[in-house]
């Protein structure tokens, strides 16, 4: 039994094929498998299994014949040898892409699309056909012609022909079908899906599309107001579905002008669903470009034990539904310092040299595995190829030490550059300041030593109150004195230095000359008014008068000090 699925922009033939060894002796392990000529360059994929339910898939593989070396052939190897005189079923699944025509070529936005599609009405195989029954599944009933090859008959939407019977070998007869077919015939002309594996437990996906809608071109100007009004264009691409993996995150979707935000995002059990809408209708002929990126946990696509790692992912994913990738180019960016890098697909693929990518903190570059598609790739191409790589685990450790020697770096410099002077010449003005600046310091330190002084005395005059002992008292006096003395001459020393070199700063040292001066004498009437209280001289009560004046007064010169001594 042979049916030919035509309900998409895919051609499906799947064969069903009863297997018979008629020989007398010797098992057969293998058969051969052909296609018509005419299809060779439209074979997307082909495959064979055996099995209904429990399917176990079988080995095909291109080989030729040396009796008919015009003609192409696959080897099957069968799961189990048929003996003589035995039969074995197989089903094989062959898919073509760009296998129909769109007839007419051209057509208005509110036209049907219509394709055509010409093959051979019989299963091209090198050996006889004992029975053999083809069925035709059309994408909708509005069925233009077909050939009319009797036994046929049309339900709905299938076309059944035969039963045929003792079909002998390499048999060909032309099965053309005329159907309106609106399906979306989108290809993806360019594919390029870059994978960044990081071992810090994340792995991103990007992958950069640029897809083409391959129906019927669309003939005149575009009406948008017609579209949206009538529903017109019944062929065009308004959105289609992306299916990701069900841990994927982060998840964006972009163009060249930037985020395209008519996008849906659905999180399902098994997957993550995209409904992805671009920024124009896609009529026939018309292109556009996206990129969709996400990440995805490390955990789940690489394994490892000890330095040994391998790395398990999809070579390419669910674009849309019944895809087609003419061209495809694959790059996995391993984590720098890897070695031994050994790549195994699950299907040809044309490798290209390995590239190195740099990045943050890369000092030798990442090994970059590049590889392309070799023809057209679909939904049965969706599966898992292996780099296998060596990467020792104390390397994660370098960035990290890059890191905090870089951040080490930069503050060694700060230190070292802001106590450095880099200037030419010398900066006569500068100088002059920092000596100024530290000839006031002398001078509040000076002034500290007085403010001491000023407080020795007052807890002088606090014991004579308490001795009365005048001796001891005069002979404190005189120590403040001199020790005074010593002070009040270094500030006058540095009050010529300064007023030198500037005018200002010499005044209001002058200035604390004067209150110090101002203020030891309030000092000295103090003094005497104890003395004089001591010795019974003076009342109580009027000493007290006395003395209040005399405090307020000394407070308010040791503000105006501070004052001074904050101006430097």
């Amino acid at each position: 039994d042979r049916s030919v699925d035509l309900s998409s922009q895919l051609v499906r033939i799947n064969y069903k094929m009863s297997l018979s060894n008629t020989g007398s002796s010797g098992a057969v392990k293998t058969f051969l498998f052909g296609l018509e000529p005419s299809t060779n360059d439209k074979v997307a994929f082909i495959g064979a299994a055996v099995g209904s339910s429990d399917k176990t898939y079988l080995r095909v593989s291109e080989t030729k014949v040396q009796a008919h070396m015009d003609k192409t052939f696959y080897k099957i190897e069968l799961k189990d040898a048929i003996s003589a005189g035995g039969s074995a079923t197989v089903n094989v699944e062959v898919v073509l892409g760009g296998a129909q025509e769109m007839y007419p070529a051209v057509i208005t936005q509110k036209e049907k699309q219509f394709s055509r599609f010409i093959g051979n009405l019989y299963a091209y195989l090198p050996y006889s056909v004992t029975s053999q029954t083809t069925t035709v599944t059309l994408p909708s009933s509005n069925l233009e012609s077909y050939t009319k090859t009797k036994p046929v008959s049309v339900q709905d939407t299938t076309i059944k022909y035969g039963p045929f019977s003792n079909i002998a070998p390499f048999t060909a007869a032309e099965m053309s079908i005329h159907v309106e077919n609106n399906n979306p015939m989108l290809v993806v002309t360019n594919l390029l899906r870059v994978i960044e594996v990081s071992m810090w437990g994340n792995i991103n996906i990007e992958e950069t599309v640029d897809v083409k809608h391959n129906g019927a071109q669309l003939k005149g100007s575009f009406s948008r107001y017609e579209f949206q009004r009538e529903n017109s264009g019944v062929s065009s691409i308004k959105s289609f579905k992306t299916l990701l993996p069900a841990a994927a995150r982060d998840v964006y979707y972009r163009d060249d002008i930037g985020n395209i935000s008519t996008s849906h995002m659905k999180v399902m059990d098994d997957a993550v669903e995209l409904d992805l809408r671009p920024r124009f209708p896609l009529f026939g002929g018309w292109k556009t470009h996206y990129v969709i990126g996400y990440n995805v946990p490390s955990y789940e696509y690489l394994f490892y034990k000890g330095d040994n790692h391998v790395l398990n992912m999809r070579l390419v994913d669910h674009l849309f539904d019944d895809m087609l990738i003419e061209n495809a180019e694959v790059r996995v960016i391993l984590p720098e310092g890897v070695t031994d890098v050994v790549l195994d697909t699950p299907f040809p693929v044309k490798r290209m040299p390995n590239g190195k990518h740099f990045t943050y903190l890369d000092t030798t570059g990442r090994t970059v595995v590049m590889f392309q598609s070799v023809g057209d790739l679909t939904e049965n191409h969706i599966q898992d190829f292996q780099i296998q790589f060596t990467f020792p685990h104390r390397t994660m450790l370098l960035e990290p030490l890059i890191l905090v020697l870089a951040f080490f770096l930069l503050f060694l410099l700060s230190i070292v550059y802001v106590r450095l002077d880099f200037s030419i010449t010398v900066d006569e003005g500068a100088q002059a300041k920092m000596k100024v600046a530290g000839y006031c310091e002398k001078v509040a330190s000076l002034q500290d030593r007085r403010s001491a002084l000023y407080q020795a005395v007052e807890d002088a005059m606090v014991k004579l109150k308490a001795s009365k002992d005048l001796s001891v008292f005069q002979a404190a006096l005189k120590k403040v004195a001199s020790d005074h003395k010593n002070e009040t001459t270094a500030i006058s020393e540095l009050q010529v230095t300064i007023k030198n070199v500037n005018q200002d700063l010499g005044e209001k040292v002058n200035e604390l000359q004067r209150c110090d001066k101002i203020y030891r004498d309030y000092q000295a009437q103090q003094a005497v008014l104890v003395e004089k209280l001591v010795t019974g001289k003076l009342q109580k009560a009027a000493y007290l008068d006395q003395e209040a004046t005399l405090l307020k007064k000394k407070t308010e010169i040791a503000d105006k000090i501070n004052s001074l001594i904050r101006a430097f």
